[in-house]
């Protein structure tokens, strides 16, 4: 078995030999910059471990595990503009650093470039990885869509919320772990249980997303906290705070939310001491473990040495146990 080390080491070098040094630099320095910035890269160490469950040859996997980094960089690149998000792993975000339409057309030339590196597959696994990961890339953009739409709602439930984000984040990492198992020559049962393992534990990583963004450190974090409060966003916390809050806290929450012209450190102290007192953040934790706990008995399931899991299961351990 390959170590997550040599995994991500894999990655890194196939990311800083790709050539970005090129004409239109307007378009291929953003691309770099984005890229340059770091990260676990989870995604395609996903793929890669899903790979290594298979078989001990991951040739095969690390161009479109390369593919999957560059695909998700690129929402990146987009949501920070709708989001309006100034800082991304502690730096400028494109947007900010050039300008909006700079980012939009550089994350149109990583969806394409992701289709490529993803494309380098032989021709009996090419046909379902393309199946999984444009399915994959559609249901991100559902997701996108709910989580805007959810920014104009009063009156987003906590199911809907979860169904958001399992578009929206779970759904790549669950495709990362299929596409993965597929080109490890999986069996078909083997690669949904991986699929499962996926979106339980996306699910469960971005409740503790939504945690971090109100209770992270910010030296740790590598993005503003609170951006989820300042921004309204229906995150898990806000959802339940509505539905538990008293009559008064309620139409506090209610008033911070609907102010046009505030202080942006006094409206996230305020509601946060309003998530205290409501309690959701012990409820967000227990939704997160249960999530957690379902993804490890998806992963005990699939048909391999459990000493070849080990490694899939430290990393779903270590997500949880994340402060950035």
């Amino acid at each position: 078995m390959h170590t997550t080390e040599h995994i991500q080491g894999i990655v890194e070098q196939v990311l800083k030999e790709e050539k970005w040094d090129i004409n239109p630099h307007g378009l291929y320095d953003p691309i770099a910059y984005v890229l340059g910035l770091g990260g676990k890269r989870i995604r395609p160490v996903l793929l890669l471990m899903s790979t290594n469950l298979f078989t001990e040859d991951i040739e095969e996997g690390i161009n479109p595990s390369i593919g999957i980094e560059v695909f998700h960089n690129f929402t990146l690149l987009h949501d920070d503009i709708m989001d309006k998000a100034p800082v991304r792993r502690k730096k400028p975000t494109v947007h900010i650093k050039w300008n909006e339409n700079t980012a939009i057309l550089s994350g149109d030339a990583m969806l394409i470039k992701a289709y490529q590196y993803m494309s380098d597959l032989p021709e009996k696994k090419l046909a379902k990885c393309l199946e999984v990961f444009s399915q994959t890339a559609l249901e991100v953009c559902e997701g996108q869509q709910y989580d805007m739409d959810f920014e104009k709602r009063d009156n987003v439930n906590a199911d809907e919320y979860l169904e958001m984000i399992r578009l929206k984040t779970a759904v790549l990492l669950a495709g990362s772990l299929q596409i993965g198992a597929i080109i490890g020559g999986a069996k078909e049962k083997d690669a949904k249980l991986l699929y499962n393992f996926g979106i339980n534990i996306g699910l469960a990583f971005q409740l503790k997303d939504d945690l971090l963004d109100v209770y992270g450190d910010p030296e740790n974090f590598g993005k503003q906290v609170g951006g989820d409060i300042l921004n309204n966003k229906k995150t898990y916390l806000l959802i339940n705070a509505l539905n538990n809050a008293s009559d008064k806290k309620k139409k506090n929450l209610k008033e911070w939310i609907s102010k046009k012209q505030f202080k942006a450190s006094e409206k996230i102290e305020a509601i946060t001491n309003i998530y205290n007192e409501t309690g959701v953040k012990n409820l967000c934790e227990k939704k997160m473990n249960d999530y957690f706990n379902t993804a490890i008995s998806c992963l005990n399931k699939v048909s391999v040495e459990p000493n070849r899991k080990i490694i899939l299961n430290d990393i779903a351990n270590q997500l949880m146990n994340r402060e950035v």
